[in-house]
């Protein structure tokens, strides 16, 4: 079974495909609390029995699960336990002999008391069925989608959904720039953006806010952009697309009527990863937002601490899958052990070592009873010259 057993203090992860167990004997304690963390970590296709498939490195494939656990694992060394006994069991989601679902067939579940998942379809699925089905609280760590999931209470979504980012856009323009004229520039027929405003927009029977859909297609110029938008107030351009030639091209299109008109740039969640907008000199001086729900305050204890460990390690500093792994299990694990309710802690930022939570109840259909929960904590960054910064 491709699976390590780890209890504090937790023992190294070796990334190889026989099963470890390591337990540690400490004084008895009134409970002893299971968790479990999955990852895809495609033990399967690296190795051969002990040895890696390829030279020196594991496949690219395998990084982000990887870091991922090797972040988990530091969190797991860190928490302070406070007498409690806690055992902490990584899977690999994409192994071939041990899949989820087989995991949750033969009741190797039955017992956990937390599932923390940076997993995506189809095991985020199946975790969320068992873990309504059982009671059992699921932190989806990584995947921005509810993956139509209805009435599972004891779900919660920390990488905030599409929709979510739409709601935080929202408020940010309401309240910042309410008065400005507003602009929704989208692909043809790449709707589902702009159908999230117009939900998001219409109260009781009317719009809160003035937005002036815009459809252009792949041939975006500034002189046609300028053509159709009003420059008699500031503007608001929203980027309603998630493909990146799209978010340059309109980049370029913006760009000369801002050094004119006031003009705020705002662009999806996605946009963050986008190289061609980190280019140092290619807009000069001129913000490029998005929202995201991951943000590192500066001169963080936490996050130098990570660092340093990390380094001392791997040689080499944390990536966002390595502080996701790490927040997640540092925060909602510590919620667990220091909680008789979690699902009613939740929102508990005692814990919390890099930023807040805000975790609202969802509804759909049923308004009594909620699909599940999401992280609405999102913050507003901007690329800047090359550089990323906090704006909101």
């Amino acid at each position: 079974m491709k699976k390590y057993f780890l209890s504090f203090i937790v023992l190294f992860i070796f990334l190889a495909p026989q099963s470890l167990f390591a337990q540690v004997t400490y004084p008895s304690a009134t409970k002893t609390y299971h968790v479990a963390i999955f990852a895809p970590l495609y033990l399967d296709s690296a190795f051969t029995g002990d040895k890696l498939k390829q030279e020196r490195s594991l496949p690219s494939f395998t990084i982000g699960g990887a870091d991922f656990v090797q972040g988990a694992q530091i969190a797991l060394d860190t928490i302070n336990v406070k007498g409690q006994h806690v055992e902490a069991f990584i899977y690999d989601s994409k192994s071939a002999t041990q899949p989820v679902l087989s995991l949750i067939k033969n009741k190797k579940l039955d017992n956990i008391d937390l599932i923390i998942g940076s997993v995506k379809e189809p095991e985020y699925s199946m975790l969320a069925q068992f873990a309504v089905q059982r009671n059992i609280p699921f932190v989806s760590a990584t995947y921005p989608n509810d993956g139509r999931i209805k009435q599972n209470p004891f779900l919660l979504i920390v990488n905030s959904t599409l929709k979510a980012h739409c709601e935080g856009i929202f408020s940010y323009i309401l309240q910042k720039h309410g008065t400005d004229n507003i602009y929704l520039v989208k692909k043809k027929n790449d709707n589902r953006i702009d159908n999230y405003f117009k939900e998001i927009n219409w109260v009781d029977g009317k719009p809160l806010l003035k937005i002036k859909t815009i459809m252009l297609d792949s041939s975006i110029s500034s002189a046609g952009l300028r053509y159709l938008v009003d420059t008699t107030k500031p503007i608001v351009v929203i980027g309603a697309s998630l493909e990146e030639t799209f978010a340059q091209k309109l980049a370029d299109a913006c760009y000369p009527i801002q050094k004119t008109n006031p003009l705020v740039f705002i662009g999806m969640p996605n946009w963050d990863g986008f190289s061609s907008l980190h280019k140092k000199d290619l807009y000069k001086d001129f913000p490029i937002r998005y929202t995201t729900p991951h943000y590192d305050v500066k001169n963080n204890g936490f996050k130098e601490y990570l660092d340093d460990k990390y380094f001392h390690l791997y040689r080499t500093e944390p990536s966002d899958m390595a502080e996701k792994g790490f927040e997640t299990a540092y925060d909602f694990i510590s919620i667990l052990i220091n909680h008789a309710s979690f699902m009613e802690n939740i929102n508990d930022s005692t814990y919390a070592p890099l930023h807040d939570f805000n975790f609202r109840p969802v509804f759909h259909e049923n308004k009594s009873y909620p699909d599940y929960f999401e992280n609405k904590h999102l913050f507003i960054m901007q690329i800047l010259n090359g550089n990323t910064v906090r704006e909101w």
